[in-house]
């Protein structure tokens, strides 16, 4: 467990030191920001009106905190280190090394990210408080619950950008996959709350990825309930579950193709 401790606060470190690169994303952050807070501005021309059960201020707030959550948790790591190491072979000398390649990569990503996601946290609250106003109903009761759901969305997006990364074992570029699961979350995910969409396709989308990744978590910080929590706290656990179990399949059949093919 030390070793991961070790790889993570080294990976904290080294992440300081490009502090610029992560102030730059926030032009990006504040653009998008900026462009659907007067898009809802424009729709919701009354105020006091709700769309889809709700406010002008807790749609926007949604968009607020799943970009938070969307911009706070990319990096590199997950979606090229692994893809490259793969393909450039790294990964034989990787995996003979005295730590699980897993692990090592999972405490890196959590010591990248850690520094970036605390910055956008605490901008885009700033950002929302400015320009929106306090949300209405929140409580800080709800904050160890909402932080669990939080940290256990943060988890299952790791896993299945890693699970899209290990695809490299058997083709040559993973990129594309993680292209289209990008655009999905972004879309689906992080600009509109599942109500927006058509009836037929919500099913889908509360089945998918979505719903335990950005949905669940920022809808229970604009209206929260405990029944929704019980909700989404079981699907991210089965998600969990499945990716852990995924994952796993996926290494040990890419670590047993290396060593047939020589690796």
């Amino acid at each position: 467990m030390r070793k991961y401790i070790y790889i993570f606060k080294a990976s904290f470190m080294e992440s300081l030191q490009y502090i610029m690169n992560i102030l730059l994303g926030f032009i990006s952050f504040f653009i998008l920001l900026y462009i659907f807070l007067n898009l809802w501005n424009y729709i919701y021309s009354d105020s006091t009106s709700l769309i889809e059960g709700y406010s002008k201020t807790q749609m926007i707030w949604y968009v607020v905190i799943t970009e938070i959550m969307w911009f706070g948790t990319r990096n590199h790591t997950l979606t090229r280190q692994i893809s490259n190491d793969i393909k450039s072979g790294t990964i034989a000398y990787n995996i003979n090394k005295p730590y699980n390649y897993m692990f090592y990569i999972i405490a890196r990503h959590v010591g990248e990210i850690a520094i970036k996601f605390f910055l956008f946290l605490g901008v885009g609250i700033l950002f929302g408080y400015l320009f929106i106003g306090t949300l209405p109903g929140f409580s800080l009761k709800t904050l160890p619950m909402l932080t669990t759901v939080f940290l256990l969305s943060i988890l299952i997006n790791s896993f299945i950008r890693i699970g899209i990364s290990l695809i490299s074992f058997w083709i040559e570029d993973a990129g594309p996959f993680h292209w289209i699961y990008d655009k999905l979350i972004i879309v689906i995910g992080t600009l509109f709350p599942v109500e927006v969409f058509p009836e037929w396709f919500q099913p889908f989308i509360k089945s998918s990825p979505i719903y335990v990744i950005t949905y669940g978590p920022a809808k229970l910080v604009i209206n929260f309930s405990s029944n929704m929590f019980l909700n989404v706290l079981l699907a991210q656990s089965l998600y969990i579950l499945i990716t852990v179990f995924i994952l796993t399949l996926l290494y040990r059949r890419g670590v047993k193709k290396l060593n047939v093919n020589g690796g």
